[in-house]
């Protein structure tokens, strides 16, 4: 697969403050002929030592015993709250069992109790466990390692996720901006509206597993494009279905440098594996890879937004490639990559499609569907 750099739309997040990203701009970005990606620079100064601590403790999750990360897991929910490995499967006949997933669900960013730190749950996030019965992965409250299997997991997810929310409701107010102008009856301030008051976003926190020669000998078949097989099997091609995600950049680490992932691991400069990493395909099915600078925050478009923009803003098929140990120099290294992504959804209630009055509920209920798997 030949690889092709993409460098990805950028503004200042002092643009976003004032209103004053040009509408060509957002079309470059999430338009019908764009790759689906803003990248979001000039953060709040913690974002930096946020960003480390958060997908360090990626690494020490993943290495807690079985039976702690079974006791983390919520299988009412499809897996899709806390600890979740080899539970989706995001194409057909291949489980997504290269990485583990930490699934967080954020109602706390509208929560007072949270913020103070609380444990409460509002009034409403309850009223959605009775009005939308079975739907767990929505309305199940977030559950949490111990202080003392990962010191510090819950305050600096909790912040972290609040400073990508905060920075999802500017780039949803320039997609609003830019919708009441162009799509007839757009309710205004409709984006902002949603994300900021979300009780459904969720937030998922990733460790991509360090790639083993015997998982290299018997990789799945990738995903046919017209410019030959892709290698997806670290994260299968696929469409996010919210309506904006906020990506940090991913975090290399080797784990073999310390005698246990629960100590500090340092961060590595790069992937050791210059192959790896993100990749989107173009409306034209050009494969691009796209690196997300360690100090910005990237937001990609989703199926919702897509829906709500009435196909002005589209969401677009992307797909991580892993770490081959054919190409790290260093063949006893055990390369991990860790990330976070936030999925900025609308409630549950919320008519995403204002010409067939879908819900998102109804959306996300077909999704959710097609990818979980009952792997074992």
């Amino acid at each position: 697969m030949a690889i092709k750099h993409a460098t990805p739309v950028t503004v200042s997040l002092s643009a976003l403050q004032s209103n004053s990203i040009p509408f060509s701009t957002l079309l470059e970005a999430f338009g019908p002929s764009s790759l689906g990606i803003l990248v979001v620079t000039d953060l709040p100064r913690e974002f930096t030592t946020l960003r480390t601590t958060v997908l360090s403790n990626a690494s020490r999750l993943a290495a807690l015993p079985a039976p702690t990360l079974e006791r983390l897991t919520n299988a009412p929910a499809k897996y899709l709250v806390g600890w979740s490995h080899g539970k989706e499967s995001l194409r057909e006949g291949v489980v997504d069992d290269k990485k583990g997933s930490y699934y967080i669900n954020c109602s706390f960013y509208n929560q007072r109790s949270e913020r103070e730190g609380g444990d409460g749950e509002d009034a409403s996030l309850k009223l959605d466990r009775e009005n939308f019965p079975g739907f767990d992965e929505y309305t199940a409250p977030s559950v949490w390692p111990a202080e003392d299997e990962v010191p510090g997991f819950r305050g600096s997810g909790q912040d972290l996720i609040r400073l990508i929310i905060d920075t999802a409701v500017l780039v949803a107010r320039a997609c609003d901006r830019y919708a009441e102008q162009e799509i007839e009856g757009y309710e205004p301030g409709y984006l902002e509206r949603v994300v900021q008051g979300s009780r459904t976003s969720k937030a998922r926190l990733l460790h991509y597993f360090p790639s083993e020669e015997q998982e290299e000998e018997k990789k799945e078949p990738g995903l046919e494009t017209a410019e030959g097989k892709v290698d997806d099997t670290w994260c299968t091609t696929h469409l996010d279905h919210g309506c904006l995600t906020g990506l940090t950049s991913a975090m290399f680490v080797d784990e073999s440098s310390s005698s246990s992932p629960t100590q500090d691991l340092a961060e590595l400069p790069t992937s050791p594996d210059p192959t790896s990493g993100l990749y989107i395909l173009s409306r034209t099915g050009e494969i691009n890879k796209v690196a997300i600078p360690r100090d910005s925050l990237a937001f990609q478009t989703g199926e919702t937004l897509q829906l709500i923009t009435q196909g002005r803003f589209k969401a677009v098929p992307h797909f991580v490639k892993g770490v081959e140990k054919a190409n790290v120099a260093d063949p006893n290294a055990r390369i991990a990559r860790n990330t976070l992504a936030v999925f900025t959804q609308p409630n549950l209630d919320e008519v995403v499609d204002l010409k067939t009055g879908l819900t998102f509920g109804e959306f996300a209920r077909g999704v959710v569907k097609k990818n979980t798997t009952v792997a074992a």
